[in-house]
């Protein structure tokens, strides 16, 4: 089977032509500068990368470019648009009515609309490509796969926030976290890799990129995760502050007469590593930087590898153990500095790294040493065909 995997952003739009049966990638690209002025990266498998500039004004005008590239009779992946068997969709927002991926009819459409003012730039973006697609691809069935839904499973202690508990009843407030694919896809990998049954394993998961969090699965169901009604809380990621005193909001509201809106978005987009180390939220410029002696960018790396630590911590606590950490994600998968500043605060736990291995990038490997307690990975995410899978297996 062919399966087309969509990931709509509030300004770009990524994308995977997925062959399922040898769960190899045909073609992939991305649209950037949607509403602004429109840049497709496209590549066919085997074939040289395009790059096209083209008006994009909307969604549907990405997505439409993006048919036309893989139709291409010299560059394009497929002869018709009949070879499609499906089109799965990253939607970001399920909220507690999603549990599990769906096949996408008008009503689950209207239910994802009802999670919008959950995720508003995120979840609209995806409704906005899951239509495009159902109106150039008539027939072909569309398959929402949520962020949140990984993190149903967990209990009402880790997901209940100390506030009145009417705002849970009546708006839902609470904690959802984020990056479930990912997470998912990685901890059912490190399950493998342990050789262990599924209910007998404890594993933490560390996302760690532009956008970070860190997830406790025991027996294979996420029980915790750092993320919370948004993407915002947790540790300190690029651009966002992660978890801080809310108070801090009123403060400093107060002190530069900023209403509530410009302050989230200066702790959305100009905080977390970006915002104290003052020039960048990319860990390779953050390193560079340290080694030029830079001390603000010192201060972002050790704020974010200890917070880090701190999570992980927390997680072997609840999970009452441990048997693998596995790192994954742009930063986790490439950084092994970040990686081994955060263990080096887990060695009551009996962790050792290898520091040969340890300097993989990008690929699975067993980065402990062969007497560490726990075992701990480098696990490539793939998030798309985690979608592709999850996609297959509901049309099964």
């Amino acid at each position: 089977m062919k399966i087309l995997v969509i990931n709509c952003g509030s300004s770009s739009l990524k994308y995977q032509l997925i062959d399922s049966d040898k769960e190899e990638v045909l073609a992939k690209g991305i649209c950037e500068r949607i509403k602004i002025d429109g840049v497709l990266k496209h590549t066919t498998s085997g074939k040289e990368k395009k790059v096209i500039e083209a008006p994009m004004p909307n969604h549907n005008e990405a997505v439409r470019l993006v048919v036309e590239q893989l139709l291409d009779k010299e560059n394009g992946a497929i002869e018709s648009l009949s070879e499609i068997d499906a089109v799965g969709h990253r939607v970001v927002h399920g909220g507690e009515k999603f549990a599990s991926s769906v096949i996408i009819d008008d009503e689950v459409y209207a239910a994802i609309e009802e999670c919008n003012d959950l995720a508003p730039l995120h979840n609209l973006a995806n409704l906005i490509g899951i239509e495009a697609c159902r109106k150039l691809m008539p027939g072909v069935p569309n398959i929402a796969v949520f962020d949140t839904a990984f993190h149903q499973t967990m209990p009402e202690k880790a997901y209940i926030y100390g506030i009145p508990y009417k705002y849970y009843e009546d708006y839902k407030i609470r904690r959802y976290g984020f990056h479930g694919t990912s997470h998912s896809f990685v901890s059912n990998r490190t399950i493998e890799l342990l050789g262990k049954p599924a209910e007998d394993t404890k594993v933490i998961v560390c996302h760690l990129g532009g956008g970070a969090s860190i997830c406790a699965v025991k027996g294979g169901k996420s029980i915790d995760t750092s993320m919370g009604l948004t993407p915002l809380e947790g540790i300190v990621m690029g651009t966002r502050s992660g978890s801080i005193d809310p108070a801090i909001i009123e403060y400093i509201a107060g002190k530069e007469d900023k209403s509530i809106a410009e302050i989230m978005n200066i702790l959305n987009k100009e905080s977390g590593v970006y915002g104290i180390s003052g020039r960048t939220s990319d860990f390779r410029d953050i390193d560079e930087g340290i080694k030029e002696g830079d001390k603000r960018s010192k201060i972002a790396f050790d704020v974010f590898c200890y917070q880090a630590a701190k999570i992980i911590g927390g997680y072997v606590a609840a999970m009452n153990g441990v048997d693998a950490i596995s790192f994954t994600a742009g930063i986790g998968e490439n950084d092994g500095e970040v990686r081994k500043n955060i263990c080096e605060y887990l060695g009551y736990l009996g962790i050792t790294i290898d520091s040969e291995k340890n300097k993989v990038r990008g690929e699975e490997k067993l980065i402990s040493t062969d007497d560490s307690k726990v075992r701990v990975y480098v696990v490539p995410t793939n998030e798309e065909l985690k979608i592709a899978r999850e996609t297959v297996e509901l049309l099964k």
